[in-house]
């Protein structure tokens, strides 16, 4: 299957837009690798096949929506407590501060490439901070649609946090996945 011209919506429950943390710091291992999901997000792609440079992305995610979906690593499993505590970290004034920022969005600036072969430009806006992001991505035989973007958390004014007197650390550097099932047979 192939992406055919035409204005695709995205989200869940059909969607997923996912966010992966890793940990640094001498107390690495007393802490969790994450995988956040954004609950609730929508998308807007215009594809223009014969002419890329004539498509277009937005992405509008709910910044409390953020959920702790998964914990990797660590001296322990994680909790339902600790994923409370994550989040309410996560939506705190040191990292999303959510009631006064609550949306993430990020709308492009330039797509190149094929359907099978993507990426695109795009600026990336948080806490009122925007910056450009490159997003890298492809279609599978299948029509599913997935791409990813890594940048660094303090560019956009949020904190990385830190534990045990800074001895555990979550790395500045995430990892944002998009994956969209079916999107090319639609």
């Amino acid at each position: 299957m192939t992406l055919s011209d035409g204005t695709y919506r995205m989200g869940p429950p059909d969607a997923r837009l996912l966010i992966r943390t890793s940990r640094t710091g001498l107390g690495r291992r007393a802490g969790h690798d994450l995988t956040l999901e954004a609950a609730r997000w929508s998308g807007e792609v215009a594809v223009a096949t014969g002419a890329p440079e004539e498509s277009s992305v937005s992405v509008t995610v709910e910044a409390d929506s953020l959920e702790v979906r998964e914990g990797t690593g660590g001296l322990k499993p994680l909790t339902e407590g600790d994923r409370a505590d994550i989040k309410r970290t996560l939506e705190g004034k040191g990292q999303l501060h959510t009631a006064e920022h609550p949306t993430i969005t990020f709308r492009s600036t330039r797509v190149t490439g094929t359907p099978q072969s993507f990426e695109i430009t795009g600026d990336l806006t948080i806490k009122g901070r925007t910056h450009p992001v490159t997003v890298r991505g492809s279609a599978d035989p299948d029509g599913t649609l997935r791409g990813s973007a890594s940048f660094t958390q303090s560019t956009w004014g949020i904190k990385p946090y830190t534990a045990f007197l800074g001895a555990l650390k979550l790395a500045d550097e995430v990892r944002v996945e998009f994956i969209c099932p079916g999107v090319a047979g639609r």
